[in-house]
């Protein structure tokens, strides 16, 4: 006969103690319960348990220090921590420490046996936890309680130590950059540089020399060497966003990087190695651009180490009210307004959007209502003026289009232009172009994106238009 699967509990709320005992006992576990975390942690230093469920402010020891000794003694043990902290460092850290995983209070008892019998089972096939990092900073940079950010969390603390490349992948807005800043933060780097490149704010002709550096003369302007962002971030952090925008020159050239560990500058002979730790980051189909020879696949493979998704802001609907009093602080303090409001009705009407520009653009409507309500609560009608465009303005292009077609055609049939149909296609889609690049304020990444198109046959259409908006590193 099997024995039964024994269990540590370390908790020291009566209440909550009996309800896990017994939900654990039911379903066939031995438990063994400790009252505070000194006493706690002798148990599990003498004893062999197949998983330990810890709280995390305990009496004694609280629980990331009985995670963090744990790991040095009993590396094996399965170790879940519990919490009644919504803090993304919380979070992270209990990963890092090599926490096995880690529940938020309060929690489905459902969810608490599914999470053990995981990692019994983990136990004893024999699996260690991961090897953390150093401490980092407190703080957090990211928003969100909702399960799928909890995944994020988990997986930025299981690999913010490992020298591994990480891959960011999501929607625009969705909060890429601060999930790279928290890979770092939370790293063995972080007392080292942390360098930051649009790839599609950067014009082709001068990303090269910005990426790896030019020596004097290497082309016309270049009056001194430069040293590129990938010497600037030795030893450090490269964050490399809209990886999915670069040409396939540059492409080959990132790869070289990332396979041989040494750069050239344009213009120079010398190799040049560096330590550089890379994140990149896209919102592109990296898949679909492979299979349409936009991407190269040796990049993607070398790239797509580990990769983190934050989900998109309709996916995690919770979190809205967090995110609101979040920027309702932020931008009140900027703005000077002291003790910011929203009206229930107004945040019940946030939370319906479907949030095309996620968390990117919560931020900017809510900026731009503070203005509008002038200190006042914000209501419904602070939000839908910047949310929706004027019914005028929309009737008034309808009747423009309306009319331009009309011309067109009437003229066709008196002979008077041929290829109505290109005429008509053509100034479509420069009139798409000219909109998506001012709402986009000039950046050329972006306005692909919402069209569709490739960041290549975006600029070539620009230039076909004679459309030349400036660079932005807005995204």
């Amino acid at each position: 006969m099997q024995r039964a699967s024994q269990i540590l509990l370390i908790e020291d709320d009566p209440g909550l103690a009996t309800v896990i005992r017994e939900s654990l006992e039911v379903s066939g576990y031995q438990v063994t319960l400790a009252k505070d975390g000194t006493a706690g942690f002798a148990l599990a230093r003498k004893n062999s348990y197949d998983a330990l469920l810890t709280d995390f402010q305990l009496d004694g020891m609280d629980g990331l220090a009985i995670v963090h000794k744990l790991r040095e003694e009993k590396p094996q043990l399965p170790v879940i921590l519990m919490t009644a902290h919504h803090s993304t460092d919380i979070a992270i850290q209990a990963t890092r420490q090599g926490a096995w995983d880690y529940l938020m209070k309060p929690f489905p008892l459902t969810t608490m046996l599914h999470l053990i019998e995981r990692a019994v089972e983990c136990s004893r096939l024999v699996v260690r936890p991961v090897e953390m990092g150093r401490e980092a900073e407190q703080g957090d940079s990211i928003i969100g309680r909702t399960p799928g950010m909890q995944e994020v969390y988990k997986e930025i603390g299981r690999v913010a130590a490992k020298p591994v490349t990480v891959l960011i992948r999501g929607e625009t807005g969705t909060g890429k950059e601060l999930i790279a800043r928290a890979l770092f933060r939370f790293s063995d780097r972080l007392q080292k540089p942390f360098v930051t490149v649009n790839c599609a704010a950067i014009p082709e002709t001068l990303l090269e020399s910005e990426l790896f550096g030019h020596e004097k003369g290497a082309f016309t302007g270049a009056d001194a060497r430069r040293i590129g962002r990938f010497e600037q971030a030795d030893k450090g952090t490269i964050f490399l966003d809209e990886i999915g925008e670069l040409s396939m020159n540059t492409q080959a050239k990132l790869l070289r990087v990332l396979q041989e560990k040494n750069i050239s500058r344009v213009g120079g002979r010398e190799n040049i190695e560096v330590d550089v730790r890379v994140i990149a980051a896209t919102h592109v189909d990296l898949e679909a651009a492979i299979a349409t020879k936009h991407f190269r696949e040796d990049l993607f493979y070398r790239l797509n180490v580990v990769t983190l998704t934050p989900p998109p802001l309709r996916d995690r609907r919770e979190d809205i009210p967090l995110l609101v009093r979040y920027f309702l602080r932020r931008h009140g303090e900027a703005l000077q307004i002291s003790q910011p409001a929203i009206q229930p009705e107004a945040l019940e009407f946030l939370e319906k959007q479907s949030w095309p520009g996620n968390v990117r653009q919560l931020e900017n409507v809510l900026r731009k209502a503070l203005l509008s309500a002038r200190g006042y609560p914000i209501g419904i009608s602070d939000l839908e003026k910047n949310l929706r465009a004027p019914v005028s303005t929309a009737t008034s292009a309808s009747l423009s289009w309306q009319k331009f077609i009309t011309d067109t055609v009437e003229a066709a049939s008196r002979g008077e232009v041929e290829d109505a149909m290109k005429i008509l296609q053509g100034k479509m889609e420069e009139e798409a172009l000219r909109h998506a690049i001012e709402l986009a304020e000039g950046n050329q990444a972006k306005a692909a994106h919402w069209l569709g198109v490739s960041l290549p046959t975006m600029r070539e259409k620009l230039r076909h238009y004679a459309l030349h908006p400036k660079q932005e590193a807005k995204d």
